[in-house]
């Protein structure tokens, strides 16, 4: 089969490219978290070079047990054994639904490379919508129907995948909706697949990311890593929480088979630093609270210039992530624009204004849909020091470099979209 390059890297090599070209760009397409290293985690990899031997396929046993305990104290006690390693948490979904194999159940919209990965796996993804603010999760409802209209229609659907908190939406599902789908996974024998990368960077501290490893602990593998909470995209490392029961040892074995074929083991070094940041010392948790504040901060701020552009869009609650959608304004796009597609405003808002986003079409939506996921990260500066200046100040909207993304982006969406007062 063909396999086009993932949206979220071909975005970004496409506004890397009209960089090169000189072009005032607005980088709002790749999902990186656009934060400096913290020296702790440099330390700890630089101590860790001479670990150049092949390690256990799952993973070396500090590290298995300091991500046993990060678990343990968000109120999911965790077994050693059952946890899992791999070279970043992308791979290891991928090696996952090939160890669960049959089709697997996703949101809509949900991130890029579940549904590729679904297809590579030579499986079919079964897309279920989801209710606004509630990203992530597929209605518990609509999942039943769905599921079981497939399995009629002679599909051999085994898993679903939620993703908590959310890209593309920024939102976080709630308690009920999440309990509601453990309840509907137990009744359908489905294993939930809960990736909880963007966990630690919900907003409001105060609030709660339930996991479905709660209400379903039996049959509920949970994923995570380091590429989001301390921007280590770069290092690639992952790790899984597979559930102690006999679906979960079958599904380990599993795993660690395709696991000893592709990456035999993870990188030694990453390991070694991944163990000390699962642990979390105070220098790292307060690190990662200061990048919550900074996401949350400039995601608010972007939502509200597309809220005063006339686009409807949820109220970001964690990680980097917007989904406006630009519905209100079909007609005047069609007329002004000749844009009457998803793919067909993001491709406007890339090549006349080097705006980078990407259409709902590539989260599983329709095409005809008009809306984007945003990611705000990469607004935080070009250099070193002046994303650790917007990690250090109160208010980094005041930033110049920030203020001058945002004042662009105004520009970009005024004469895109009238603004709500102009448009009535």
């Amino acid at each position: 089969m063909t396999v086009a390059v993932s949206a979220t890297l071909a975005v970004n090599e496409a506004l890397a490219e009209k960089r090169r070209q000189g072009l005032q760009v607005l980088p709002l397409g790749f999902g990186e978290a656009g934060l400096p290293v913290h020296q702790m985690m440099r330390d700890a990899l630089s101590a860790g070079g001479g670990d150049n031997a092949y390690g256990p396929v799952a993973g070396s046993a500090v590290l298995r047990e300091a991500a046993a305990g990060y678990w343990g104290r968000r109120g999911l006690p965790t077994d050693p054994d059952m946890v899992a390693a791999g070279p970043g948490s992308k791979p290891l979904l991928y090696a996952l639904l090939l160890a669960i194999g049959g089709d697997t159940a996703i949101a809509a919209p949900s991130w890029v490379s579940y549904a590729a990965q679904s297809r590579l796996a030579g499986n079919r993804p079964l897309f279920v919508p989801t209710e606004r603010g509630q990203g992530g999760v597929p209605q518990p409802d609509l999942l039943a129907e769905a599921v079981s209209t497939a399995r009629e229609q002679g599909r051999d659907v085994r898993a679903v995948i939620t993703t908590l908190p959310d890209n593309p939406t920024g939102t976080v599902a709630s308690e009920d909706t999440v309990r509601r789908l453990a309840e509907v996974a137990r009744a359908l024998d489905l294993v939930v697949i809960s990736d909880e990368i963007y966990r630690d960077l919900v907003h409001d501290p105060a609030a709660e990311v339930r996991s479905p490893a709660e209400f379903a602990p039996e049959r509920t593998v949970v994923t995570t890593g380091l590429s989001k909470s301390l921007a280590l995209g770069g290092w690639r490392l992952g790790v899984t929480r597979l559930p102690d029961s006999p679906l979960g040892r079958r599904i380990r074995a599993e795993l660690l088979g395709v696991a000893s074929e592709i990456w035999s083991s993870p990188t030694g070094p990453v390991q070694r630093a991944g163990a000390l940041a699962f642990a979390e010392p105070a220098e790292l948790t307060a690190h990662i609270e200061r990048s919550r504040r900074l996401h949350g901060t400039v995601a608010r701020a972007v939502a509200e210039r597309f809220t005063a552009a006339g686009a409807s869009v949820a109220a970001p609650q964690a990680a980097f992530y917007l989904y406006p959608d630009f519905e209100a304004h079909r007609e005047r796009l069609a007329a002004d624009h000749g844009v009457g597609t998803g793919p067909g405003l993001c491709g406007l808002l890339l090549e006349r204004y080097g705006m980078g986003v990407l259409p709902a079409v590539e989260f599983g939506e329709s095409a005809e849909a008009l809306r984007m996921r945003v990611a705000t990260s990469l607004l935080y500066g070009e250099t070193e020091a002046e994303r650790y200046a917007a990690l250090a100040v109160d208010d980094p909207t005041r930033l110049p470099w920030i203020q001058a993304h945002l004042d662009r982006l105004e520009e970009v969406l005024a004469d895109v979209a009238a603004p709500v007062a102009a448009a009535a």
